[in-house]
């Protein structure tokens, strides 16, 4: 999630642990805990693939952040002894552990278990969602007005783990409405992920795998009796094949969990996570090698630079999830003429 609410939470956090005790003060240590594991963004890992990949790394490790939260706790028990190491290490262990937690909800990919196993990305939720930071932010705000407002934090903390669990339940919603459409276009066993357009959970994007075809579905609850629109992208798999041997490509695969676009731009050869962003609008391209003849030269991978953001889609997603407009093109994010499919 974002620095404004994972400091929310912290702060959220703290102030249920300790606000009776230390006051207003305690929502800043929450909140400088519950940033503290994204300070891996400043290290420099040598190409744009490792930086991309090792983020959310070791500093989102359970098994890094359980005892540095027990390092925290006596630091802070010194600093402050009127609160007692138990309800120290309580504090800065819920705050420590709930961050990674949290970002594991998203697409992004959260290494909870690093160095060994996968990158955790259950995608039920945007990466920016006001409906989950605003009460958080709302109960620390009443807080400071009124300290020591436990209840307050208490509730904002309630409300927004609720809209986590509901989070949950509309991607399997969406999930089972879309995958009859996907067989019936002759996808049967396609690599599946659902997740919510940017700012909701009302509105979502299947993007389903198979083969040489990638198939995107936008659908929501507010959508009525519109039937799914399926909409067609090629897929390069010579390119994948191509840079396949590659250590930065087996990376990003491994990453992304195979949610990538390969293209050639010139003689580059590009890589593009499909799963952030939106098609036209991904943030994360990165080219990885060169054509030579009939061979590739690898390269240090780099990043192209970002997509310029439509100013007019947000408008477009607004009527979109709210069922005005019935049908959006991903490919060019606009809404068809009548009787044009996308």
């Amino acid at each position: 999630m974002d620095s404004i609410t994972q400091a929310a939470l912290g702060a959220s956090l703290a102030g249920a642990v300790a606000g009776k005790t230390l006051g207003r003060s305690v929502l800043l240590t929450g909140a400088v805990l519950g940033t503290l594991p994204d300070l891996d963004v400043v290290i420099d890992y040598g190409t744009a693939v490792a930086n991309f990949t090792q983020h959310r790394g070791f500093s989102h490790s359970l098994f890094i952040l359980a005892p540095l939260a027990v390092v925290l706790a006596w630091l802070l028990w010194r600093w402050k002894p009127q609160l007692s190491f138990q309800r120290w290490l309580a504090l800065t262990g819920l705050i420590l552990i709930t961050h990674p937690l949290l970002d594991s909800f998203t697409t992004y990919g959260t290494q909870l278990f690093w160095p060994i196993g996968p990158p955790v990305a259950i995608s039920s939720i945007f990466i920016i969602d006001p409906l989950y930071t605003l009460p958080l932010l709302a109960g620390c705000l009443f807080f400071l007005a009124r300290p020591p407002a436990k209840s307050a934090v208490i509730a904002g903390l309630a409300v927004s783990t609720l809209y986590l669990g509901w989070s949950l339940i509309a991607q399997q919603v969406i999930t089972q409405r879309v995958q009859p459409a996907l067989a019936e276009a002759g996808l049967d066993d396609p690599d599946l992920l659902v997740q919510p357009m940017p700012f909701n959970t009302l509105l979502w994007r299947a993007t389903a795998l198979q083969g040489d075809q990638r198939v995107e579905i936008v659908t929501g609850f507010l959508d009525g009796d519109t039937p799914l629109n399926l909409e067609y992208f090629p897929r390069r798999t010579d390119l994948q094949e191509a840079v396949s041997d590659l250590p930065e490509a087996q990376r990003l695969e491994w990453f992304t969990r195979g949610f990538l676009d390969y293209d050639q731009v010139g003689d580059r050869i590009m890589a593009t996570d499909i799963r952030l962003g939106i098609p036209g609008a991904h943030p994360f391209t990165f080219v990885l090698a060169t054509r030579n003849g009939s061979g590739i030269d690898p390269t240090a991978s780099f990043r192209t630079p970002r997509p310029d953001v439509n100013t007019e889609a947000l408008g477009l997603l607004w009527s979109r999830m709210t069922g005005e407009t019935p049908v959006l093109c991903l490919a060019s994010l606009s809404s068809p003429a009548p009787g044009q499919r996308c």
